[in-house]
């Protein structure tokens, strides 16, 4: 089998309102979607969610990095993912979200040659997911009346609630998010890097007491040290690492220095199934347990990254969610996955089981 084409599509994504986190406020989004075609007529799809704070690219230059892959693509064999990576990193250094379109079409690839949904393909876990659904960044009574309408209209039973600028503000919208959802609903908050270490003991110490049961990145992503130092001096509540941890060697350099309970893992940022499934083995050597999170991502990137949490015992959490704040939750891409409340069920269909037009 051989690749013969790789075709590129900018594709737009409108959010029913704007998402405010502690270092950016996102009202749309812009994806990149590949078609990686084959000389036996099997077709994989793929994405790249580029988030410029985070992965550092733009969708203009994931279009230029991706129009670089395509030609050393063609010829090689989609099966071949560990060569293709070799590739890929050889071509650029970085870019996770333009070699993570890639990955997940190849994935794709090998789910439909082989006939078997992807989450079996990557490891066969379990076929069904917990999602969690999350709250941005706004008025305290806002969040708390939000944080209602998830638990008791939608029966979310984990909810991720962004925070991160101002310590007192977050415990106080906290404090109120715990009053709407009563005892029993898991809390978890992501700082994303807006805390220095001083204001995260007074907050992790705050938090502990409303029964948060983990918080993500307090401290700028380079802050591995002060990262070891919250481990060293809170206990109680479990620590979580998202933007210090792009590539296998950063989870690794991570583990070394027990910075961290928990990884999220990012398709986007380390570059796809490939690379995340390393750093979930990685992790579980160390006694980390992993999630696997989300950028603004259309159903491709989502289904792959549900795939990935069904796929590995030691990945216990979900955070693949960001589709429910679209105007059309489907993308216009039907299949996947079926949803009860925050139950997620992965497709039985070979592959990612996405019906796409492109």
């Amino acid at each position: 089998m051989k690749i013969t084409d790789v075709k590129i599509e900018k594709f737009s994504i409108e959010l029913t309102e704007p998402l405010k986190v502690a270092f950016a406020e996102v009202a749309h989004s812009v994806s990149l979607l590949i078609k990686v075609e084959t000389d036996e007529g099997i077709c994989g799809y793929g994405e790249a969610a580029p988030f410029a704070p985070v992965t550092g690219e733009t969708a203009d230059g994931c279009a230029e990095v991706l129009g670089m892959f395509r030609t050393g693509l063609i010829g090689m064999n989609p099966l071949e993912i560990e060569k293709i990576h070799q590739m890929m990193d050889g071509v650029v250094h970085g870019n996770g979200s333009a070699k993570c379109a890639v990955d997940i079409a190849l994935y794709d690839i090998m789910g439909k040659v082989m006939e078997q949904p992807l989450y079996r393909v990557l490891g066969g876990w379990q076929n069904v997911v917990q999602n969690d659904v999350t709250i941005g960044i706004g008025d305290p009574e806002k969040m708390a009346q939000a944080a209602g309408r998830y638990v008791h209209e939608q029966g979310y039973r984990i909810l991720k609630i962004k925070a991160g600028i101002d310590p007192a503000e977050d415990i106080r919208a906290l404090t109120l998010i715990r009053q709407a959802v009563g005892p029993n609903v898991r809390l978890r908050v992501d700082a994303n890097q807006g805390y220095t270490v001083s204001k995260a003991i007074y907050a992790l110490e705050e938090m502990k007491k409303l029964g948060i049961e983990a918080v993500e990145q307090c401290l700028p992503d380079w802050d591995l040290e002060g990262a070891r130092e919250l481990k060293e001096k809170v206990s109680g509540i479990q620590l979580m690492l998202d933007e210090s941890i792009h590539t296998v060697k950063d989870a690794a350099r991570a583990a070394k220095m027990k910075a961290a309970d928990i990884f999220n893992i990012k398709l986007m940022k380390c570059g796809g199934l490939y690379r995340g499934s390393q750093i979930c083995t990685l992790a579980e050597n160390f006694g980390i347990t992993c999630m696997v999170g989300c950028m603004m991502e259309t159903k491709i990137a989502i289904t792959a990254g549900l795939s990935l949490v069904a796929s590995r015992k030691n990945i216990t959490e979900a955070d693949c969610d960001s589709f429910l704040y679209y105007k059309d939750a489907d993308n216009g891409m039907p299949g996947g996955f079926t949803r009860n409340g925050d139950m997620f069920r992965l497709s039985e269909e070979p592959g990612l089981g996405l019906k796409i037009s492109f």
